[in-house]
């Protein structure tokens, strides 16, 4: 299911989420930049950026050597948020980030949304750490911390509407889905998805980090209430309102 557009929010829509544009332009650029790398070093160049950059679990439970790891290490819990693998990856995330994220900016404020992204994130990486003790292969992309952002979203808007296109074949059909239906389902096939993985190689799961999911999704679930600040949103609409009458 692909969301285009989130609805019945009841939400300040006149507070413009800087911080959720700001965090859509900073991947693409990277995006490009891991463009750039592969398109003037080659794909070892690219491979060895990931390497470098990306969350390699096995670093940070000493089951294998750091080689390339940067110093201090712990810095690619936060640049691993921001690397993507293709097109396809991007795409499917800042979609994401766009239809929830927004709503969800606008619940807390510009930089209470930014630490709770990133905090998401952090959650994320700290599952697949937990869960993927051996593992070598580098994680990337943010979704986990997308993840987290759904599960924010779950607990503010829950009866809301996600403008949706589902594929059946070579046909696409619009629908309107509650917001608990979706993210409902999202998150079950996350979860059976790793609980699937476990035991296993992730060649055999595509490469696709579930648990890092979880571990976001849950996070932002458990994060979102002390964060959300329902006056200050309130204000800063009344604020808007009467800018736009004057």
């Amino acid at each position: 299911m692909i969301p285009y557009a989130a609805s019945d929010t009841d939400d300040a829509e006149a507070i413009l989420p800087w911080t959720n544009i700001g965090l859509i332009v900073l991947n693409f650029l990277v995006f490009f930049y891991e463009l750039a790398v592969g398109a003037t070093g080659g794909d070892d160049a690219l491979s060895s950026l990931v390497q470098t950059y990306g969350l390699v679990p096995c670093e940070y439970t000493t089951h294998c050597v750091a080689a390339g790891a940067p110093a201090p290490l712990w810095i690619t819990l936060f640049t691993s948020m921001f690397l993507h693998g293709g097109w396809s990856h991007i795409l499917g995330n800042m979609v994401y980030l766009f239809v929830f994220g927004n709503h969800v900016e606008r619940s807390m404020g510009h930089l209470r949304y930014l630490a709770f992204y990133l905090l998401c994130g952090l959650g994320a990486n700290a599952l697949e750490i937990a869960t993927a003790v051996d593992s070598s292969l580098p994680g990337l992309g943010a979704s986990g911390a997308i993840a987290g952002v759904l599960g924010g979203f779950l607990v503010l808007y829950p009866t809301s509407r996600i403008g949706t296109l589902i594929p059946l074949g070579f046909l696409v059909f619009p629908a309107r889905i509650y917001a608990w239906v979706f993210i409902a389902f999202w998150f079950v096939l996350q979860l059976f998805s790793g609980i699937a993985s476990l035991g296993g190689d992730a060649a055999a799961t595509g490469g696709v980090a579930y648990w890092a999911h979880v571990g976001g999704f849950l996070t932002g679930v458990l994060l979102i209430r002390p964060f959300t600040v329902p006056d200050r949103v309130r204000q800063l609409h009344s604020y808007h309102a009467r800018f736009a009458q004057s």
